[in-house]
């Protein structure tokens, strides 16, 4: 079996594509069973965010031949895509490569806003409905669990946490940018998330002391609303509040569009064309993309976030240069416990086989005694005859074995059985084949 990841991000894919990629919340179940059921797959996770769309797997040895292993196209099917429109969008990882990615993954190495906290949430509920679904077994649980205590020791040992930054973070920089006092901004959010939180957070730190917050579930919104000092309203309200947000930033799992550019047409028309700093962090978007048209509104996706992620990496190169010298040095460790499983799975099988040879030729030791043989001739034919046994297969693969593949094969032979150099060379004596 092999570890295996198909995926495509930020790095590799635009918006667009990536949000027809993303699972939405309520497919996410199905598709993971789904996911679980290709007949190549022996343990599976799916891990699904606005950057990022990514399938670990551990699959059979004839799956492991093939590039992808059939998992890219699995993915188009699931999510409607043309794979013709995708080249270059995919990444594919194998074995030692997806310790890495996973390890970079959870540390915020890979994330847009580098050293970005959410991801490892991301991850840990990915995984947890990986369990839940019966997806991950010991070699998944092993990375997955791994991924996470590196995570928090790069957190604990470099700087590249320091004033946590985020989406969330770059896009609030973003509007200072824009209006000059925030403070006296009226600010509407759509979505309860931990985005949207955060930005809440980011937002009030800053002064701005009005907020509307807007949810499928009002109880959520209204638990926001309480703890940030503003109101809440349902989502069919929103067209009737959008004239009274400077600032309206939306982060959802809805499948379609929340606001329509005509809603934002006839907001700008009551605040009598007073600009909109409007900022879409879902993927897929709830923003209609239309809405940009207007003069006076400022749409901005997380793909319009480069110059603050820009100055972002700019400040954490050192601490992601030591970030990444610390995910080097880790990723041998659930190489070597891997091995180790595989290790002692053919310890357990040759004991298996070496209990078998020895049932077998005490059973037929007792035969002989049973037939009144000689005590001392019954215990010379069963040492003989299990070191015969024991030595008939190794024996006969050593000597089949020909130029470089009997020289590979000689010396972990000999350090298996514990020859010395100078130990005597076997005789011409055949091995009894049974």
């Amino acid at each position: 079996m092999s570890l295996l990841t198909v995926g495509l991000n930020h790095h590799t894919a635009p918006l667009s594509i990536r949000e027809a990629a993303a699972f939405p919340a309520e497919q996410f179940a199905s598709a993971l069973d789904d996911f679980l059921r290709l007949p190549q797959i022996r343990e599976g996770a799916i891990l699904s965010t606005c950057n990022r769309t990514e399938l670990y797997a551990i699959v059979d040895d004839e799956a492991s031949r093939a590039d992808d292993g059939g998992l890219r196209e699995w993915l188009c099917r699931q999510r409607g895509l043309e794979p013709d429109t995708l080249t270059g969008c995919f990444y594919v990882h194998h074995g030692r490569d997806v310790v890495r990615h996973s390890l970079r993954v959870a540390a915020g190495l890979d994330s847009m806003i580098l050293g970005e906290p959410q991801i490892l949430g991301q991850m840990k509920d990915a995984y947890r409905s990986a369990q839940a679904a019966r997806g991950a077994g010991p070699l998944l649980t092993r990375l997955f669990e791994h991924s996470f205590t590196v995570a928090k020791a790069v957190r604990s040992g470099t700087d590249i946490g320091a004033n946590p930054v985020s989406v969330a973070y770059a896009g609030v920089s973003l509007a200072r940018q824009i209006f000059t006092d925030v403070s006296a901004s009226s600010a509407m959010m759509i979505g309860a998330g931990e985005m949207i939180e955060l930005t809440a957070r980011y937002l009030a730190e800053i002064g701005v002391s009005r907020m509307i917050f807007a949810n499928r579930s009002i109880e959520r919104a209204q638990e926001l609303a309480t703890r940030y000092h503003g109101y809440a309203i349902a989502l069919d309200d929103i067209p009737r509040h959008l004239a009274e947000a400077d600032l309206l930033i939306s982060s959802t799992a809805a499948p379609g569009y929340l606001v329509r550019a005509r809603d934002l047409k006839s907001a700008l028309k009551q605040r009598r064309r007073k600009p909109m700093f409007v900022l879409d962090l879902a993927v897929p978007r709830d923003i209609e993309p239309a809405s940009a048209k207007y003069e006076d509104v400022y749409l901005y996706s997380v793909d319009d976030l480069q110059s603050v992620i820009d100055d972002n990496k700019r400040s954490r190169a050192a601490a992601a240069e030591r970030a990444d010298e610390i995910i080097e040095s880790r990723i041998d460790e659930y190489l070597e416990w891997v091995d180790s499983r595989q290790a002692t799975a053919t310890i357990r099988a040759l004991r298996q086989t070496a209990e078998a040879h020895r049932a077998d030729v005490v059973a037929q030791a007792r035969r002989r005694l049973a037939r009144g043989e000689d005590a001392e001739a019954v215990l010379e034919f069963v040492s003989r005859r299990l070191t015969n046994k024991l030595m008939h297969e190794p024996s006969a693969v050593l000597r089949k074995a020909v130029g470089a593949r009997q020289q590979r094969l000689l010396g972990p032979a000999r350090e298996l059985f514990g020859l010395t150099d100078d130990a005597a060379e076997p005789t011409n004596q055949d091995d009894e084949s049974s």
